[in-house]
């Protein structure tokens, strides 16, 4: 893996985000020239700056809405591969800002996808969804790549019309090697978006207050970042030489990783060296979310020879200990790359 990514020019759009985060500083550790494109962090702390990505990476903060200035950038750096993770990532928020979540989640791909078209260089490009993109009837059934597209709520909806979308641009235009990756609930050291359970668990220990969970009953396929950007690193690499101009993979967990939400927040607790908050079950909910998710990734086993690296004790052990790290050291940076040299490489 290190010898194809060295010395590769990477395109990362929403590289101040979380999960981009962890693909920039992954990369870098490959020998890849990493650009980033995004909005400026809006969480403090924010990972993108406790890692100094900004000195590490050539970063632009651009809205991918701007088509002017994310072709002309696009253009500038004319990239091998483009990782797009840029999106308005949050269910409940969609409900507040639903034009917004359209407008950036499917227009602002589209945007991406036109501006790579523009390079007329067969631009290696892997689109990041999401598992809520699947119509989701609450069977409990495992999705597959070939399942209908869905969303009940208007960020699963905006993710499905993603899939849509890129998937008829390949079809139509046939001049970029397109593959989108469908994850689960990303789990990891750095998350502090709000509405995200590892954030809620963690900010109310730290502010000594009881913790409060929505939906205690809901069962999501916990997974690590660092197998998620395994996934990714992967999915490229067969990008580059798949004859097909269009694929969909699935990077979902262990079955044993597909727990309620009250399970994990348990969990999580009993990693915590000192945890006197107390759990607070939210059955209240008033937006309504999906119950069951699941993902089966025997497609990207049989063909990426993709796996999980962690089971669900090791992901929440892993996302703690650097939770942890981080409020009594604060130099984060040394840690993170111990965990991904540990797992990735």
């Amino acid at each position: 893996m290190r010898e194809f990514y060295k010395n590769k020019k990477i395109l990362i759009t929403g590289s101040s985000g979380f999960v981009g985060s962890w693909l920039a500083i992954s990369l870098q550790q490959m020998g890849a020239a990493i650009y980033g494109i995004g909005l400026e962090p809006d969480t403090s702390p924010s990972i993108f700056k406790l890692l100094n990505l900004e000195e590490k990476i050539k970063q632009k903060y651009i809205d991918i809405c701007d088509y002017k200035k994310l072709s002309l950038t696009i253009n500038e750096i004319s990239p091998d591969i483009v990782f797009h993770l840029a999106a308005q990532p949050l269910v409940r928020e969609s409900y507040i800002k639903t034009i917004d979540t359209f407008q950036t989640n499917v227009i602002g791909t589209l945007n991406v996808l036109e501006s790579c078209k523009a390079l007329e260089a067969n631009i290696n490009l892997v689109c990041i969804t999401t598992d809520k993109c699947y119509e989701n009837n609450e069977y409990g059934n495992r999705f597959i790549e070939s399942d209908p597209m869905g969303g009940k709520d208007p960020y699963s909806a905006s993710k499905a019309c993603t899939e849509i979308l890129t998937k008829s641009h390949a079809l139509s235009f046939d001049d970029l090697k397109i593959c989108t990756a469908r994850a689960g609930n990303i789990l990891g050291g750095g998350d502090w978006a709000k509405d995200r359970i590892i954030t809620d668990i963690v900010k109310s220990i730290q502010n000594k207050v009881d913790i409060v969970i929505r939906s205690p009953m809901a069962i999501r396929p916990w997974q690590h970042v660092i197998d998620v950007v395994n996934g990714y690193l992967k999915l490229a690499i067969y990008n580059q030489e798949k004859e097909e101009v269009f694929e969909s993979f699935n990077f979902g967990p262990l079955e044993e990783n597909e727990i309620t939400v009250e399970m994990l927040t348990q969990k999580f607790i009993s990693n915590w060296n000192s945890c006197n908050s107390k759990v607070i079950l939210d059955k209240n909910e008033n937006v309504p979310e999906s119950k069951t998710l699941r993902l089966d990734s025997t497609k990207a086993k049989k063909i990426l020879n993709w796996e999980p690296l962690m089971d669900i004790d090791t992901t929440i052990k892993e996302t703690a200990i650097w939770y942890e790290k981080f409020y009594s050291e604060k130099n984060i940076y040394d840690f993170t790359i111990k965990q991904i040299n540990k797992y990735l490489y």
